[in-house]
This record gives structure tokens, sequence and C-alpha cells, in this order.
């Protein structure tokens, strides 16, 4: 029999002769430990959410992958490569590479009756991925597009639909500079689409591929470079590096060379300020595992303060001073536990309401969602349990000490 465990189990669970002054002080202490781990689980899906939400809609307008052309500028006037079906087979080859398409950019301006918009133009291929743009469509569809014939459809966003006053299946002319030369094309909106994405919302329209190779004079083979995506977020810089080996060594037939940037070396000020919010989530872990800690501390001093007399007598009985404190430490372990049942509890009904009713909203302006997203993960809120509950247990070991400083012949004594 364990004898410290059955002692902490009678104190514990007995209610007979209960003292009134622990009561509250050992209930604020299992309130501390349980609003803290709630707060920490909300706070890490809350982040872990928000994080992912804008990570994938970056990636849905770059890929995780871009091979181009070395050298094409930082605008979206590009110069072409040639994206022959050998090379995409020969990156298809590589493990963990989900999906490779065809893209090309194109600058220019939108005029309609009273308003003037600059834009890209993205043309897409056959094996463009839709799987983004079909849960973000508010109206119409998507396009149709053939090997074979140029389509002059386009899907426009949302915000530049109110922004242009224009509907569904209305006609729109683009404009395009070239030296002194202005180049006109219309499109028909096929279909809008709303990211809440203002920074690429108010830039991209999708239209033909063919659309953007016939206003550069390109071949049906050129295009302005590949998006991969993969099947791992946490492989991109390994899959990275790979597709640059396997096309560093490559040239265009005009002999220019390839050049491939992961999506986090193509927005690094995007990815900088998400990695950021990880450094507010170990403050508040900080912050939450402090609070509960001394909440816990506290409660366990007043609770040997309390049971002076019963540890005089188990000293005078011969226990030695680490057998008693490991009555009270089991104790603890018992308030620990109810508190972070319940801190799971409240935290999981929390992001669980949220996650299937949204109902706490955001401004999409600042914060680019229109609600509080929320991610959940049993590995992380495992992992919170668990650090939770060794933080605390660490914690109370020096505390306890003060039991080895409790003389038998005054506690005995001891009112």
């Amino acid at each position: 029999m364990n004898l410290e465990l059955f002692i902490a189990k009678r104190i514990h669970f007995s209610q007979r002769g209960q003292k009134t002054v622990s009561r509250p002080a050992v209930r604020v202490a299992m309130i501390g430990i349980a609003l803290g781990l709630a707060v920490m689980i909300i706070t890490v899906s809350i982040v872990l959410g928000f994080k992912y939400e804008i990570r994938n809609k970056v990636i849905a307008f770059g890929s995780h992958i871009q091979v181009t052309n070395f050298d094409s500028n930082e605008t979206f006037e590009t110069k072409p490569i040639y994206a022959s079906d050998s090379l995409i087979k020969r990156l298809a080859t590589i493990d963990g590479i989900a999906h490779i398409q065809r893209f090309a950019t194109k600058p220019g301006i939108i005029k309609t009756a009273t308003d003037v918009q600059g834009v890209v133009l993205k043309g897409i291929d056959t094996d463009f991925d839709w799987n983004f743009y079909k849960d973000n469509l508010v109206e119409g569809e998507q396009l149709v597009l053939t090997d074979s014939l140029s389509s002059k459809e386009a899907i426009i966003s949302l915000y530049l639909a109110r922004l242009l006053n224009l509907k569904l299946n209305d006609p729109f002319f683009t404009y395009f500079v070239e030296g002194e030369y202005i180049r006109a094309r219309k499109f028909t909106i096929k279909g809008i689409y709303c990211t809440n994405f203002v920074e690429y919302d108010k830039l991209f329209i999708l239209t033909d591929i063919k659309q953007i190779q016939q206003l550069n004079n390109w071949d049906s083979s050129q295009a302005s470079g590949l998006e991969l995506l993969i099947d791992d977020y946490t492989e991109l810089q390994t899959l990275g590096d790979k597709v640059y080996f396997r096309t560093a060594n490559r040239l265009n037939p005009d002999g220019s060379t390839y050049f491939s940037r992961t999506i986090e070396e193509l927005n690094p000020q995007i990815f900088s300020w998400l990695n950021m919010l990880d450094l507010n989530v170990v403050i508040i872990l900080l912050l939450m595992l402090t609070v509960a800690g001394f909440n816990m501390i506290s409660g366990l001093l007043i609770l040997i303060l309390e049971r002076t007399n019963m540890i005089g007598v188990l000293k005078a009985l011969g226990a030695e001073n680490w057998s008693i404190r490991k009555v009270f430490l089991y104790h603890s372990f018992f308030l620990i536990g109810k508190g972070m049942f319940w801190g799971n509890i409240l935290g999981l009904v929390i992001i669980l309401v949220q996650y299937f009713t949204h109902i706490i909203p955001l401004d999409p302006d600042t914060y680019y969602v229109t609600f509080v997203p929320v991610n959940i993960n049993v590995f992380h809120i495992l992992l919170l349990n668990i650090g939770t509950f060794v933080c605390s247990v660490l914690m109370l070991l020096l505390p306890s000490v003060l039991i080895t400083k409790i003389l038998p012949a005054k506690s005995i004594r001891f009112e």
C-alpha cells in the first residue's frame, strides 16, 4: 500500500471535520488552474487558426513554391519560362509535390465610365487547382477552359466589383500599356470571389492564360512560371531546396535560367508578421502558468499550516520529511487534476462553439477574416495539459520544504 497516497486521499475526499480556512483558498487555486489552462487552450487555438487562415490565403494566390525566370524583375511584368511537359514531369517526381500548374501575369488598368483601377491579370490553364476559389466564390462559377479556344471570361473579386460598380455577367475593358501603345481586351465577369484579404482581392483577376500569352506574344509553351503545391507545409523548405536543385542546372531555350522560391521567400513581410504571433503566445503561456503556479503555491502553504498538528503527529510516529511532503504533493495533484479537468471543459466548449457558430466576429478590413478562426489540435492541447501539470508540480516542490521546518513538539500543540 502507498501510505502517502492513502493519507492524501483521506484528506482530500473526506468531508468530516473539514477546515473552513483552506476551502476558499483551495477553490481559488483550482479556479486559477482552470482559467489559466482554458486561456492557454483558447489562445493557442486562435493564434494557430489565424495563422492557418492567413497562410492558406497567401498560398492560394501564390502557391507553395514558384518556378520563374531568373531575369524577371519584382513586378508582374515577367519574362517567360518554357514550361514544357518534360520540366513538369521532372518536378512531379519529387516526393511531396501534390500539384503543378502553369500561370502568367500581366498588369493592366480597368476603366469604366466612372472609375479607373490598376489590376493584375493572372492567366491560368486547364490544370489550375480550383479548390480555394470554389470555397470563396460568392457569385457565378469557375472558368471553363480548353486547350484549343481562348476564353474571354474572367473572375474578379467582390472588392473590385463594388469599387467599379460591376456585376455578374457584366463586360469590362482592361487596358495594357506597352511603350507608346495601348492595347485593350474585353472580358465578361464569369464569377465573383471574396477572400477578405484586401491586399490580394484588390489586385488579382483570373482569366485564361492564352489571353496573357497573346498579349505578350508568347507561344503556348511559355508562361510566367510554374506554381507547385505540396502535401505537407512543414516540408516547405526541404521541398523548396529539392525544386531548386532540379531546376538550377536547366536553361530555357533562350539561354535564361530558372529561379525557384518558396512562398515564405516571396512574402517575407507577411510570414515574419505571422511568426511574431508565436512570441505573443509564449508570453501569454508564461503569464498563465505563473499565475496558476502561484495560486497553487498559496493553496499548498495554507493546507500545510492548517495540517500542522497532523504533520507533528506523523513526525512523532517516525514519518520522514519526504514522506510527509509526498502526502501534500499527492493532495495537490488531486487539486491540479480537478482544475485542469474544468479548464479543458471550459476551453474546449468555447473554441467548439466558435468553430461551429462563428459567434465572435472580426473586422475583415483589419484582420483579413470575418470571424475569429480557431484550430483544434489534439496534440497541442495534450502538450498544454502535460506542460501545465509538470510546471505546477515543479513549482510546488519548493514550498513543500516548509514541512521540514516543522518541529513535532511544537506542532502538536499548534492551534
